[in-house]
């Protein structure tokens, strides 16, 4: 049975799965702290989601991870539908950002969200390496949104 779980203390203990999908330790700390996580348990936890409150009714998807033996059964779209409903009234919007040109991009739309807007060089600035995402090297961060 299918359980979240919200993770208010020792956050940190999660960062092996959040460096799944977000793979620069010192970029999960930027929000890690200040958002608030997730859990998808089923026998054991499966999947993660932080989520930050960016202001004017936005709640941002920071970082969403599953367990490699755990993706592609639905986890990801069960944490994001329970994400909808805990925050739906609470705010407006969920926005989210991802690598521009990946196969994450066609996940979120696969979800509900519609592409919003392009941050470019995004990886290049931030990042101390570079990020490749099913060999493509990613540059531009995608941001999509959806109302709730």
């Amino acid at each position: 049975m299918i359980e979240f779980l919200e993770v208010k203390e020792n956050k940190e203990e999660y960062m092996p799965l959040l460096l799944i999908a977000d793979e620069q330790e010192d970029m999960v700390k930027k929000y890690l702290y200040r958002g608030r996580v997730f859990l998808l348990i089923d026998d054991g936890v499966k999947s993660i989601c932080v989520v930050t409150d960016e202001g004017k009714g936005e709640l941002e998807i920071k970082n969403i991870a599953s367990y490699p033996s755990s993706q592609k059964k639905g986890y990801g779209k069960k944490l994001i539908e329970f994400i909808e409903k805990k925050f739906k009234g609470e705010f407006n919007k969920i926005i989210v950002g991802t690598g521009r040109g990946t196969n994450t991009v066609n996940f979120y739309k696969k979800c509900g969200f519609i592409e919003s807007f392009i941050v470019k060089d995004f990886f290049i600035d931030n990042y101390d390496h570079e990020i490749i995402e099913n060999g493509v090297k990613l540059i531009d961060m995608q941001y999509l949104e959806k109302t709730i």
